[in-house]
């Protein structure tokens, strides 16, 4: 039973970290987007994706851990984790439920700032394409797609700088 609870709390530390390093990429990448650090941005982008798997793997491992501390102390197998609490030995209940909360916290941090992030970043693309619209006027009229995008524009058929020349 004290394994069981040990590997818990490890996964919960585990997966904390993890929250933990995912806001400090997306504020990174905050940051990268105000600054205009394009190049930055990019690299940024990649390193939240490939994290957002480790932060993903850390999940299952966390939820296969509680899983197995669940059966250890005679609870089925998708006991909640107040369930869970109930049956912990209590020098383990302060712990493991800090350690839930504060994951329940820190996801809800990530999760605003991923919506941030989102409307940041759609802003600057909606911005972007409106400059390039300045410098190259759309020919005919939008058009959506059957998916409800919006289709591409023809462009015009000579390049800018022939145009301007």
């Amino acid at each position: 039973m004290a394994v069981e609870l040990n590997n818990l709390v490890a996964a919960l530390r585990d997966e904390l970290q993890q929250y933990g390093e995912m806001l400090a990429r997306l504020d990174e990448q905050q940051d990268h987007v105000l600054r205009r650090a394009s190049e930055d941005l990019i690299h940024n982008v990649d390193a939240v994706q490939a994290h957002a798997t480790v932060m993903e793997n850390a999940r299952r491992h966390r939820e296969a851990a509680q899983r197995e501390a669940a059966v250890a102390h005679g609870l089925p197998v998708k006991a909640a984790f107040s369930e869970l609490l109930e049956k912990i030995p209590s020098d383990y209940r302060g712990l493991v439920s800090a350690l839930v909360q504060e994951n329940n916290e820190l996801l809800v941090r990530v999760q605003q700032r991923l919506r941030q992030n989102h409307l940041l970043l759609a802003r600057s693309l909606e911005l972007m394409q409106n400059f390039l619209a300045t410098l190259i006027p759309p020919v005919g009229p939008a058009t959506y797609s059957n998916a409800g995008n919006m289709s591409p524009r023809a462009s015009l058929s000579h390049p800018l700088l022939e145009a301007l020349g």
